[in-house]
């Protein structure tokens, strides 16, 4: 009885253990752009007329021609910032390669988007749609019989990123600067 006890102790304490080591990861991967709205906050309160890039502090009671303009453009009060977010996606994609009307290999990419900050709240509600536009692509350039099947070639790396990011701009026009493609792994089968 006890035999059996032990390694089930044992694999629930490591399930438990991952979970939060994955909970940490995911948290801690963002920390950098949750802490950047507390920081512009700050400098919005000191140095609101002089600083066009802190948009997003307490409206001030001295009206000046920047925050007018600012509060025009977007609700946000961010209409004079252009500054530049990396959109991160909750998983990879992995994308089946054919040969012969049978799955091949999978190729597995991590892809980022570097974004304008305007529209970051936009991509996480358009996620799924995104998602599709990207797999959509990837089962295209896996279809063509070569781009995904040498994946350390420059040139097929550069037609995926180029290819990504083409056809997200025909469903989001403005706002996506680039595709990057930060890790990418191909298993055969």
């Amino acid at each position: 009885m006890m035999k059996n006890i032990i390694p089930a102790i044992i694999v629930i304490l490591c399930i438990v253990a991952g979970g939060i080591g994955g909970n940490f990861l995911k948290t801690s991967g963002g920390g950098a752009s949750a802490d950047a709205p507390k920081h512009g906050a700050k400098e919005a309160k000191s140095s609101h007329g002089e600083e066009a890039k802190s948009g997003h502090g307490a409206p001030e009671k001295k009206k000046d021609s920047h925050a007018k303009d600012s509060h025009e453009k977007d609700s946000h009060g961010g209409g004079a910032s252009s500054g530049v977010d990396y959109f991160k996606f909750t998983r990879e994609f992995v994308v089946p390669v054919m040969r012969d009307a049978r799955v091949d290999s999978l190729v597995i990419l991590n892809i980022n988007l570097e974004v304008d900050s305007s529209i970051t709240s936009k991509l996480f509600s358009m996620e799924p749609k995104i998602r599709d536009n990207i797999m959509t692509t990837l089962i295209g350039l896996s279809n063509d019989g070569e781009t995904l099947e040498a994946i350390s070639n420059i040139d097929n790396y550069e037609s995926i990123r180029a290819t990504v990011l083409m056809n997200l701009q025909k469903i989001i026009p403005t706002g996506i600067e680039n595709v990057l493609i930060v890790d990418m792994a191909k298993q055969e089968l």
